[in-house]
Order: C-alpha cells, then sequence, then structure tokens
C-alpha cells in the first residue's frame, strides 16, 4: 500500500517458509522502486512483527539489514507488536489532557456557553481519534478517557 510517501508491506505469514519469504517481496518492491526511480530512506525502513509468537525474522532491503520497532505509527496511529491499544489511548488522553489545561488556563469563565463548545472542538477529537480502529474494549481504556471528560464537565 502506498500514502504520499509512505509504503506499507504486509505479509501473513503462518508456516516457517512463508516466514521467510517476505525477502522476496522485499526484493521485488525495491526492484519496483528502482525501475520508477524511486528511493527508499532505508534508515526510516522499519519491520513490525505482530503477534505474540512471531519469531522476528530480520529482512533486508538491499545490502541494508532493516531494523525493527515494537510499536509503529501508521497514518497517525500507534500500533504495536501484539496489536494492543494503550500507547495510543495513553497519547490520546495525554494530549486531551494538554489541551484542557491549556482552556482552564487561558479562559477565565467557568460558563458552560464557553467550555462546552471549547471542549467539544478542542478536546474531543483527541479521545474519539481513530475510536473506530482500536475500539474500546478494554474498560482501563474507557475509564482513561473518561477521566479527561470528567475533568472538563466537573
Amino acid at each position: 500500500m502506498k500514502f504520499a510517501d509512505d509504503t506499507k508491506l504486509s505479509v501473513e505469514a503462518d508456516t516457517l517458509e512463508g516466514r521467510t519469504n517476505p525477502a522476496g517481496d522485499v526484493d521485488r518492491l525495491e526492484e519496483w522502486a528502482n525501475k520508477n526511480l524511486m528511493k527508499f530512506n532505508k534508515d526510516k525502513c522499519k519491520v513490525l512483527h505482530l503477534r505474540k509468537h512471531n519469531p522476528g525474522v530480520e529482512h533486508r532491503l538491499g545490502s541494508t539489514q532493516l531494523g525493527s520497532n515494537s510499536v509503529e505509527r501508521d497514518l497517525e496511529v500507534l500500533v504495536d507488536s501484539k496489536l494492543n491499544m494503550s500507547e495510543e489511548c495513553a497519547a490520546a488522553a495525554k494530549q486531551a489532557n494538554r489541551i484542557l489545561g491549556s482552556i482552564n488556563k487561558g479562559i477565565t469563565s467557568r460558563d458552560k456557553e464557553v467550555i462546552i463548545p471549547l471542549y467539544s472542538v478542542l478536546v474531543r477529537q483527541h479521545l474519539e481519534h481513530c475510536t473506530q480502529f482500536w475500539s474500546l474494549l478494554c474498560k482501563k481504556h474507557v475509564d482513561r478517557l473518561e477521566t479527561v471528560q470528567r475533568r472538563a464537565t466537573g
């Protein structure tokens, strides 16, 4: 998949043979890039091994060994190797709290007519960011985001 200057190569491997096959896919991707006069910034190319029993096979792009991360930002969503969205939830709550703090420091009025529109426009978007993707399955995630909400309305 390509998104502007962002390319993703994903491979599902459920056999040992399938785990070593992505090397061929990476080679074909580099050939395609060379034919189209594109270059990959190999320092930014990373591998994210999903699932807990993944042995983490190392991959190369040409002669460069690709680094591996346990968490990657993909289209503004933090994804970890276990598909756990705790970091995404924590980042959303932190950003919402930061903005809420700025509102509290910068706005002297506590009237609902002032605070609710500011909250709706500036804070809520962070609490709702990508919730369709990472769906609030864990109670701790719901509680964390609702804490920010209670702080705004309390």
